[in-house]
């Protein structure tokens, strides 16, 4: 086991370096990637680079070391596709030419979704495969075990797979930064949307009781602020609640325009299927982490799906009309590539492709010096960073104090068949 180096404590990064993002193109995934950023402060420019190389955690002359945990069996074994494209587009980058002069070295080690096992991995990376970084970590429960471990470290912890609003505490978490929007975000936009039409629309809210849950919440209080309390009634539920009828007949006891659904797995097909049974005719959001067409849109019923609404940030790589899309076109010849066995149409695939982009552009940022500081200041310094699977006008921006890549949106209505996008991008921020 490795001992402990004086960069695992590094002092934690205050801002960043300076140097300009750059919009990454559809273009650019089929050709040599990003050019690099400004030169990124003086202490990289003094000693000469196998010196440097071999004082920093994973880097050495010839390679950049990357470490993730995610599922490759267990529960969510599914899951772990987004990992393999990421290990595929990585392949990508070496094949030409690498990263700063050295090829990425992705280690990702399976933990079956058990906290327990990530600990597990986790040090086994940080300690003895002395990874740079760790990168896109999956699940809530997993990267809750490893956080604090990783923060006292000081190791880079970036645009993990996880669902909630807590990740993006700069405060508690200087070293952590998630990728996708929370819930808070969802629901901060679609009362924006809401309130455009009807200022004094009543909201009925039903949120799963934890951290996932309570995001919605905080979204609405976010935009109504001292109005809450007179246009919105919540209620909760238990994940061990075999059904939602006794909440939802609750809730919509009192007329309501707009009914938000906080929810997760199961709860998203129940909640549309009792919103309907219960006569409410009002805009029925749901969370996108369920608004799978195939798993609960239809499950519930195309007729009482209908009219339904949601968020995204995400073009659709099943969506035909999006056939010509450059940026979906530069994804799908990745796919025959570097995926060939694999289907160019699984969401996960096309999320690890997206995230695994972004992390190269951060390292593209870092001019060469991958110490972890120089890491975070540069995942701290994304500018108006545009992705070509992210919809047009979604953009990247991050500072020290701000870890939320992603807070725009645009909505989105299930016609019966599939989703249809429209409207203005809407920014969640407040």
């Amino acid at each position: 086991m490795r001992a402990a180096s004086s960069h695992d404590a590094a002092p934690l990064p205050q801002d960043a370096s300076g140097s300009a993002s750059r919009a990454i193109t559809g273009h650019d995934a089929g050709r040599r990637l990003f050019v690099g950023g400004a030169a990124a402060g003086g202490a990289s420019l003094v000693l000469p680079r196998a010196v440097r190389a071999q004082s920093l955690p994973g880097v050495s002359a010839t390679e950049l070391r990357i470490g993730n945990t995610t599922s490759l069996s267990g529960p969510v074994s599914a899951l772990g596709a987004a990992a393999r494209a990421q290990a595929a587009y990585f392949k990508m980058v070496n094949d030409q030419g690498g990263v700063g002069g050295r090829k990425i070295n992705f280690l990702f080690y399976d933990d079956g979704f058990n906290p327990a096992k990530t600990v597990e991995m986790a040090r086994k990376l940080v300690e003895q495969d002395d990874i740079a970084l760790m990168f896109a970590n999956l699940g809530t429960g997993p990267n809750s075990a490893i956080v604090k471990y990783l923060n006292q470290r000081g190791v880079p912890h970036l645009f993990l797979a996880v669902n909630g609003d807590k990740w993006a505490d700069y405060k508690t978490f200087p070293w952590s930064m998630p990728y996708a929007p929370s819930g808070r975000v969802e629901c901060q936009v679609s009362i924006k949307h809401v309130l455009k039409e009807n200022p004094n629309a009543k909201f009925a809210i039903v949120y799963q009781n934890d951290d996932f849950g309570r995001d919605y919440i905080a979204g609405a209080k976010d935009v109504l602020g001292s109005r809450y309390d007179a246009q919105v009634r919540a209620a909760s539920y238990e994940v061990t609640d075999p059904t939602l009828d006794s909440v939802m007949i609750q809730l919509l006891s009192s007329p309501a325009d707009v009914l938000i659904s906080g929810v997760t797995g199961k709860f998203g097909a129940m909640s549309i299927r009792k919103a309907y049974d219960l006569g409410f005719k009002g805009m029925h959001f749901i969370a996108t982490g369920v608004s799978s067409v195939q798993s609960v849109l239809l499950p519930a019923g195309a007729e009482r799906s209908t009219g339904v609404l949601s968020t995204t940030y995400l073009k659709d790589v099943s969506d035909p009309g999006m056939a010509d899309d450059a940026g979906l076109k530069a994804y799908r010849a990745f796919m025959a590539k570097w995926m060939p066995e694999a289907h160019p149409e699984e969401s996960l695939h096309a999320y690890g492709y997206m995230t695994a982009m972004v992390m190269t552009h951060v390292l593209q940022q870092c001019n060469g010096d991958f110490s972890r500081k120089q890491i975070m200041a540069q995942a701290n310094n994304l500018r108006d960073l545009e992705n070509p699977m992210l919809l047009p006008g979604i953009k990247l921006n991050t500072s020290p104090t701000d870890h939320r890549p992603i807070k725009q949106m645009q909505l989105q209505r299930f016609d019966g068949k599939r989703w249809v996008k429209f409207g203005s991008i809407i920014d969640g921020e407040v």
